[in-house]
C-alpha cells in the first residue's frame, strides 16, 4: 500500500503537532483512492484534546462530526473519498506504533460497527529543525499488520517527470 502526503496537509501536521509541544495528538485521515492500493490523504482531523506525554485518547464524536462533514463535501462517493485511518503524534518517543496502538487498530478492522476493508495508522514525531518523521501501519480484518510506503506529494510529482522535464524546470529555476 502507498499513501501519498500533500505539501499542504504536511505542513499542517508540523504547525499543530509545534502548537502541541509534549502532548499527543492526533484524529482521523480521510483520502483518495488513485488506483490499485494507492492513496492520497485528502484531509485529516485534529483533535487537540485527550492527549498526555505518552497517551491518546480518540473522541468518537468530534471525529464522527469531521467524518460526516467529509462525505457530504465529496459527494459521499465513498468509492473515490473514503475513510483511511488514524493518526496520532508521539512527541517523545520514535514515530512507531505501539503495541496498545497495534491492538486498538486491529480492533477497529475487525468491529463489524466499523466495516472497514483496512484502516492506516499514521504516527508523527515533530523533530529537531521541524523534520517530520513518519510511519505507517495497514490493518485488515485477520492479517497481520503491514508497512505503508509513505510518499510526500513533491516526491510523487518528481518521480512521474521525466528526465527531461526535471532538466528544463532546473533551467527555468536558475534563470540563466
Amino acid at each position: 500500500m502507498k499513501l501519498i502526503l500533500p505539501v499542504d496537509l504536511v505542513g499542517r501536521l508540523r504547525k499543530e503537532l509545534r502548537t502541541a509541544g509534549d502532548r499527543e495528538i492526533g484524529g482521523v485521515l480521510v483520502g483518495e483512492h488513485l488506483h490499485d492500493a494507492t492513496f492520497r490523504l485528502a484531509d485529516l482531523s485534529v483533535q487537540r484534546s485527550g492527549g498526555s506525554v505518552a497517551h491518546f485518547v480518540r473522541d468518537v464524536e468530534q471525529n464522527s462530526t469531521f467524518l460526516r462533514d467529509f462525505f457530504a463535501r465529496t459527494g459521499n462517493d465513498y468509492q473515490r473519498f473514503n475513510y483511511l485511518g488514524e493518526w496520532h503524534s508521539h512527541p517523545r518517543f520514535n514515530a512507531l506504533p505501539s503495541g496498545q496502538d497495534l491492538r486498538t487498530m486491529q480492533d477497529i478492522v475487525e468491529s463489524p460497527d466499523v466495516g472497514a476493508h483496512f484502516a492506516v495508522l499514521l504516527i508523527v514525531s515533530l523533530r529537531r529543525r521541524g523534520v517530520l518523521e513518519l510511519s505507517a501501519v495497514a490493518f485488515r480484518p485477520g492479517t497481520s499488520p503491514e508497512s505503508v510506503d509513505v510518499v510526500m506529494e513533491d516526491e510523487t510529482m518528481k518521480a512521474e517527470k521525466g528526465w527531461l522535464q526535471r532538466v528544463i524546470d532546473l533551467f527555468r529555476s536558475r534563470r540563466f
